[in-house]
């Protein structure tokens, strides 16, 4: 039972407009409440309403990923506001056709297919992503990842031929 066990976990970079946006459904919140108490008893609707799109919507801005390697299989969680986990995609790796870095020219071919892309990534401009060139059950699919080096190290040593480092 040799089995291989890397866990990695990205946060999403924070979109400057979510700070605006949670500000201003928090205000209006709390003005109709106050409104539904002072006895405008039409301002319940709102409250309600605008209740629920704290608690079900907002947990969504923010967000990180976790990416777990276990014995040639990648889960991706994806981890809202650190308190709801939900698995968004496990990828077997041995459909896995190719993985390199987002910029190398191994992926041209790829690409040009228009293929269904999924970003599980931090979308910082200076982090080194990876696109996982996986033939899943809908098609070829690209999944754009930020695997640490001892995730890739893990891959590499499984996966030689399907891994481009350039």
């Amino acid at each position: 039972m040799n089995d291989t066990y890397v866990e990695c976990l990205i946060k999403k970079k924070p979109n400057p407009l979510n700070v605006l946006i949670k500000a201003v459904i928090y205000a209006a919140t709390a003005t109709c409440a106050i409104l539904a108490l002072s006895g405008l008893l039409i301002m319940f609707v709102p409250t309600i309403g605008l209740g629920l799109l704290i608690y079900f919507w907002m947990p969504n801005l923010d967000l990180e990923y976790e990416y777990l390697y276990l014995d040639k299989e990648i889960s991706i969680d994806k981890v809202m506001n650190k308190q709801k986990r939900k698995r968004v995609a496990t990828l077997d790796l041995n459909k896995m056709e190719l993985m390199a870095p987002e910029n190398s020219h191994e992926l041209d071919s790829y690409k040009n297919r228009n293929p269904k892309i999924k970003d599980y990534s931090s979308r910082e401009p200076e982090a080194k992503r990876y696109i996982l060139v996986y033939n899943g059950n809908a098609g070829i699919e690209l999944h754009c990842i930020e695997p640490n080096a001892e995730m890739l190290k893990c891959i590499k040593s499984v996966f030689p031929r399907k891994m481009r480092e350039y």
